[in-house]
């Protein structure tokens, strides 16, 4: 893998971008040129991603195509990547998407990996890398959060991330395990407080977390679930906007309030939390992870918590796809990526810093 194209220059396509340049030549793709006060590490070509002759032949040039574009662009790529054989990847969160991908991937020349971002993604990694110790499972539960670290107002939130992306979170239906029988359950339920380093949290089920999780655990765990962190309150006034005033029926005018409401802040915080219990022979115990990542500087210039992150997760996947710790061809589940290799490569290695 020498070439790489990168789709969508966001915060966190743009890091993606540069983290990637350090070992590929990138070509990254937008609308415009982004305009970060930095010169980019990687040139940028600017056009339309919904043209698909354009991206055809853009995609052609390349070994691998990176989507960091919101998750219902994604199906058209991974065909293109799919028809030409080259490696596909990107960070949705959306279960239609990923099952479309996943039936490319039985045909495919190169890789299919989709959820290759906080969750689903890192979190499956940590879950899976957890439950290594146990002879047999009890319960996978997994947490993950993205906020600000200040937060302000009633809803106490910011969009440091595609708000299209998390209303899909919220809206669409969950799939865990519950008393040992794969389900779906709905979003924004399932309220549970967390008390982290003495401040109070709250989490409930938000769709996409677990990826091929289910599938894989079935028959072997009695719960499974994966919860979203946010301060207290969040989940009520989200219901309220979604259900009682049923705004889930015009996606583009919930995004269009909350994104206005709640625009980005500089200072965010990511929790990564994640429990299982089981038997180690005839004793019951119980493994936990838990970090809380904050905004770094790379390069000289500083990324938020969910931008690194989430781009240091992709990248480092990548590597491992490159250097043949993964497999080079078919459907990649997140569980299935050693963690202890994951830290190893030059992206994961950003996980491990204090």
């Amino acid at each position: 893998m020498k070439k790489i194209l990168n789709l969508g220059l966001g915060k966190v396509g743009t890091l993606v971008g540069v983290l990637l340049s350090k070992q590929y030549k990138v070509t990254g793709v937008d609308k415009k040129q982004p305009h970060y006060g930095f010169t980019l590490p990687f040139e940028v070509v600017e056009g339309d991603v919904t043209d698909e002759k354009f991206l055809t032949k853009l995609i052609a040039q390349n070994d691998a195509v990176v989507s960091a574009l919101p998750y219902f662009l994604n199906k058209k790529i991974a065909k293109i990547a799919h028809k030409l054989g080259k490696h596909y990847f990107d960070l949705t969160e959306d279960v239609e998407t990923t099952n479309y991908i996943r039936k490319l991937a039985k045909t495919s020349k190169g890789v299919m990996a989709p959820q290759c971002g906080l969750a689903p993604g890192l979190i499956g990694i940590v879950g899976a890398d957890l439950t290594k110790s146990f002879t047999k499972l009890r319960d996978i539960e997994l947490r993950v959060g993205a906020l600000p670290r200040y937060p302000n107002g009633l809803m106490a939130y910011s969009f440091t991330w595609s708000p299209a992306g998390v209303i899909n979170e919220y809206i669409n239906d969950a799939e865990a395990i519950h008393n040992g029988v794969r389900k779906m359950t709905p979003s924004l339920d399932g309220l549970e407080y967390i008390n982290i380093g003495g401040r109070e949290f709250e989490a409930f089920t938000t769709s996409g977390g677990l990826g091929t999780m289910c599938e894989t655990y079935e028959g072997k765990v009695d719960t499974l679930n994966y919860k979203s962190i946010r301060y207290p309150g969040h989940g009520k006034l989200m219901k309220f906007l979604i259900q009682e005033l049923i705004l889930k029926d015009d996606k583009k005018l919930l995004s269009s309030i909350l994104e206005n409401a709640k625009p980005p802040v500089k200072e965010d915080i990511v929790y990564v939390y994640a429990v299982v219990e089981g038997w180690q022979g005839k004793k019951l115990f119980r493994n936990e992870y838990y970090k809380a990542f904050s905004p770094i500087v790379i390069d000289g210039n500083e990324w938020r918590a969910i931008s690194w992150t989430t781009a240091a997760s992709i990248a480092a996947v990548i590597e491992m796809v490159d250097k043949g710790t993964l497999p080079k061809k078919g459907f990649i589940k997140q569980e299935e990526i050693p963690f202890n290799k994951f830290l190893k490569t030059q992206n994961g290695k950003y996980f491990t810093k204090d």
